[in-house]
This record gives structure tokens, C-alpha cells and sequence, in this order.
């Protein structure tokens, strides 16, 4: 129950973070009639995950549920932590 509930939560976040670089992109024209189909594509993708879990865990399957969050909670995860040691080690890139 706690796994379901961090995956939730991360892929909640990354709803929020991508929804939030698409808005940004429509406003600057980064997002443009060229490119939009991939950006909804991704979006639809990330809210498809989330709501099938979701769906998944409000008919008692958790286990499944929480396989479905996964499949982006697993990667967001690791680059929030890849992004996490470069800001703490702060490397020298030359």
C-alpha cells in the first residue's frame, strides 16, 4: 500500500511537472503545430498510466495497480535522483 501510494504521488508530480512544460511551451511557441502531436501523445500516455492505476486500485487490485504506476514512477525516480547527486556534487564538466 505504501509502494501504491509513492507511485502515485511521483506520478502525480510528473503529471505536473510535464503539463507544466507544455503550458510554458504554448506560451514562448516552443510547442507548435509541428511538435504538438508528440506532446499530447506523452501527455496522454502519462494520464493514461496514472488513471488506469488509479482504476486498478479502486477495484482492489493494488498489485497490478502499483505494476502500472511503475512503469513511470521506477524512471522518474531515478533521474530525480541523478538530478539530485549532480546538484550535491556539483561535477566540473570540462
Amino acid at each position: 500500500m505504501k509502494t501504491y501510494r509513492l507511485f502515485l504521488a511521483v506520478d502525480a508530480i510528473a503529471l505536473l511537472i510535464a503539463g507544466y512544460f507544455f503550458f510554458v511551451g504554448i506560451g514562448d511557441g516552443s510547442v507548435s503545430s509541428f511538435n504538438i502531436v508528440l506532446w499530447l501523445t506523452v501527455l496522454a500516455g502519462i494520464i493514461a498510466i496514472v488513471g488506469t492505476g488509479y482504476r486498478f486500485h479502486t477495484n482492489g487490485q493494488t498489485g497490478l495497480a502499483t505494476g502500472v504506476l511503475a512503469i513511470l514512477a521506477v524512471p522518474a525516480i531515478l533521474a530525480g535522483l541523478f538530478v539530485l547527486s549532480i546538484l550535491i556534487a556539483q561535477p566540473r564538466w570540462n
